[in-house]
């Protein structure tokens, strides 16, 4: 699929920004209107390595469950997650947060997905909705983000290792 981008202005500094993206527990909070079940994949939820299974709540989703692993933690600029999903996790994404300063001490947040798949059939579920679906997801993610940075309200539930 061609990347989805999606973007959204914080008033926060970008070093407090990244701290908050950089722990993958926190994720759970802005992304739980489609992304649910959340289970981080080892204990420690901050950096490099970090990294959580949940489900997406997509339609007609037979296979919903994947995974996503912080493959690149550049602070306080960039965070690189790699993941998998869908039938036998054979559908690759690679999501990315580029955070740069902007005007008055806020910070521009931009959000890229790339996904890859693999079998004609996900390819055509992808077409049918999938890639317009997946954009307006993300987009309110990143407004419930604001919300919870700026505000300090709308806050989901922070995601917690499996079985804890």
């Amino acid at each position: 699929m061609d990347p989805i981008t999606v973007t959204t202005t914080i008033a926060k500094p970008r070093e407090q920004v990244f701290e908050y993206l950089a722990d993958i527990a926190n994720h759970a909070e802005f992304t739980d209107h489609y992304l649910v079940d959340w289970h981080l994949t080892r204990e420690d939820p901050y950096g490099k390595g970090a990294g959580a299974r949940f489900r997406i709540k997509a339609p007609l989703s037979r296979f919903s469950w994947a995974d996503v692993t912080f493959h690149e933690v550049q602070p306080p600029f960039r965070i690189v997650e790699r993941g998998r999903g869908g039938k036998y996790n054979r559908i690759r994404m690679l999501g990315t947060y580029t955070l740069s300063p902007g005007p008055g001490g806020t910070t521009k947040v931009e959000y890229t997905l790339e996904t890859l798949p693999v079998m004609l059939s996900d390819r055509l579920m992808e077409t049918l909705g999938g890639r317009a679906w997946s954009r307006r997801q993300a987009a309110k993610a990143m407004r419930r983000l604001r919300t919870i940075l700026e505000e300090d309200r709308g806050r989901g539930h922070r995601a917690t290792v499996a079985g804890l």
